[in-house]
Order: structure tokens, then C-alpha cells, then sequence
């Protein structure tokens, strides 16, 4: 589980709500799949909406150039992100995203290996509303400012606790990692971040970076997958 910091401007989150705030939305039990769709009650923006498609295009670019979601997740697809409002007494039970997601409007599948919630409004704006990841080391509580985001793996239990008050508004996505191995992926961030921490240290030598660099992207050549 890693949390992004920000992912997206206040400038950027403020634009998607003013749009948002114009787009339809409808009932979000009509997109879960399986056991999903008896513990979904949310609302959802419309994806057949050219103007949510938009939308949800132009988040897609912002993600795809954030170099720390790049690190972490080493996408090899991502899913057009789909915009989600929680009102009062909505919530998601404990579910586990779908493994095979069909891209709207083509017929290309990925598998989702990690998941992602980009928070759109101020948690001093809801109550409630936690986004709750299980984990091996127990259930790990999510609410962050506007603008951050959270990843994890997409084969873990996670709900979204029911909204007391307010209302609480998110983007989510899914991608198809070029590392399949959550373990193995890891590795690969915490070593890109020491790579990028010793570019900024001016006294690392451009041999020993060169090494680093030489390591990292051979383990990537070596495991990734691009089917």
C-alpha cells in the first residue's frame, strides 16, 4: 500500500469537481460484477456520457505521467478512471475487484493487479467514508486530502465504510502491472526510490548510478510481463 502525495494539483482536483458537478450520475450497483453487486450502493458518473469519458481521459493522462505511480506501479494498462459519490449512508462492503476487466469500448482485457483511489474532496467535507484496505498486518483505515491517492494490491479485501454526513467523491482505476509479483514490485520501488534519492545526493558518482540503474532496469527485463 502506497499513498501518493499528491497525485493531482488543487488546481486539477478543483476542475474535476466543478465538471463532475455538471455530469450525470447513476446507481453504481449497475456496474459491480459477482458478489460485488449485493454490498455496492454508491453512485457512479455515467461512462457512456462523452463528457464523463472526457473526463475521465484527461485524469488518465495526468496518471500516466506522475513519475511515483510509475514507480510504484510499473503499468503496463490502466483502466479509464471512473468517478464515484458516496451520499449519506452509501457504502461498499468488503469486496475484491474483478481479476480480468474488459477496456469500455474495445475489446481489450487487462488483469488488475493493483487498484487505486484518487480522493477528490477534503475529508473535512464527509464523515465517514474510510476506505479500508485488509491487510497482513490487519485493516489499514484511508482518508486523505484532495489530490492524494492511495494503491494496493487489487487481489486484497477492501470496503469503503458508509458516509455519516456530506458526501465523499473519488476517482478509482485499476493496471495491469509489466511485474505481475506484488513482492517483486515492491522490491523494484523501494529500489528505484534509492536510486533517486542518491541522483539528488550530488556526491554519488555517475559510475555508481550507472550500476544502479543497470540492475533496476535488467530485473524489469527480466520479469516483466507484456502480454
Amino acid at each position: 500500500m502506497i499513498v501518493i502525495e499528491p497525485l493531482i494539483s488543487a488546481q486539477d482536483v478543483s476542475y474535476f469537481r466543478q465538471q463532475l458537478s455538471e455530469l450525470p450520475w447513476q446507481d453504481g450497483t449497475n456496474t459491480a460484477m459477482g458478489m460485488a453487486s449485493s454490498v455496492k450502493n454508491n453512485n457512479q458518473a455515467d461512462s457512456s456520457d462523452a463528457k464523463v469519458r472526457q473526463l475521465s481521459n484527461e485524469l488518465l493522462a495526468k496518471l500516466g505521467q506522475h513519475p511515483t505511480l510509475i514507480s510504484a506501479a510499473l503499468p503496463h494498462k490502466i483502466f479509464p478512471p471512473v468517478f464515484n459519490l458516496y451520499s449519506e449512508s452509501q457504502e461498499y462492503g468488503y469486496h475484491v475487484d474483478a481479476a480480468i476487466m474488459r477496456i469500455p469500448g474495445t475489446q481489450e482485457v487487462l488483469r488488475s493487479d493493483i487498484s487505486m483511489t484518487v480522493f477528490l474532496n477534503d475529508p473535512n467535507e464527509y464523515e465517514g467514508g474510510e476506505l479500508v484496505i485488509s491487510t497482513e498486518f490487519g485493516e489499514q483505515q484511508v482518508k486523505l486530502p484532495a489530490g492524494h491517492a492511495v494503491v494496493y494490491p487489487s487481489s486484497s479485501l477492501h470496503k469503503v465504510n458508509a458516509v455519516t454526513s456530506g458526501q465523499r467523491v473519488a476517482a478509482i482505476t485499476w493496471m495491469q502491472s509489466m511485474i505481475a509479483d506484488t513482492s517483486l514490485r515492491q522490491t523494484l520501488y523501494q529500489l528505484d526510490r534509492s536510486i533517486q534519492n542518491l541522483i539528488a545526493d550530488e556526491n554519488t558518482s555517475r559510475a555508481e548510478l550507472d550500476r544502479l540503474h543497470n540492475v533496476y532496469h535488467n530485473l524489469i527485463r527480466q520479469f516483466s510481463q507484456l502480454g
